[in-house]
């Protein structure tokens, strides 16, 4: 489903240009996942900081640590599953997260008013082309992110492996 512009509410169409700017991005790497892990943790992932962006709670377990991570992402539906970019906001480095998942593959998200276990999968070759495409025309930040980093920007998608609680 594609959320142009021109489908968008003005502020809708100012924040989402605000969050792929500078100090846009700063500000949903330094201060946006402080706020917004307790608000949907809380809300079980109704509540985001983050309006007009669909953000869920990912919580997985550190590949380093062992312990419970907790991580604010955007995500896109595709049928029943969960897709989330590991962009990083360009970075030339992965997300944490990224790392967890590959250790880790099973994850917990917050999402809806749910919680609920899913399984991760990195998605390689035409599957994550046409991952890619689908999140590109859901959010142009993911064009700005690609264009800022010299890595390829992986793909996971989250399988639902139980009922939601």
């Amino acid at each position: 489903m594609r959320v142009g512009p021109e489908s968008m509410p003005w502020p809708e169409r100012v924040i989402r240009r605000f969050l792929v700017s500078r100090p846009g991005i700063w500000y949903g790497r330094y201060i946006l996942p402080y706020l917004d892990v307790p608000l949907l943790r809380f809300s079980r992932g109704r509540w985001s900081m983050s309006p007009g962006q669909p953000i869920l709670l990912l919580a997985t377990t550190g590949a380093k640590t062992g312990k419970r991570r907790f991580t604010p992402v955007v995500y896109v539906r595709n049928n029943n599953q969960v897709v989330v970019i590991a962009s990083n906001g360009g970075r030339d480095y992965h997300p944490g997260w990224y790392y967890n998942l590959r250790s880790h593959p099973a994850a917990t998200v917050y999402l809806d008013g749910q919680v609920r276990r899913y399984q991760a999968r990195l998605v390689v070759g035409d599957e994550r082309a046409a991952l890619w495409q689908q999140a590109l025309s859901y959010f142009d930040g993911f064009a700005y992110y690609e264009q800022r980093t010299t890595r390829p920007i992986p793909i996971f998608v989250l399988t639902p492996q139980e009922a939601p609680r």
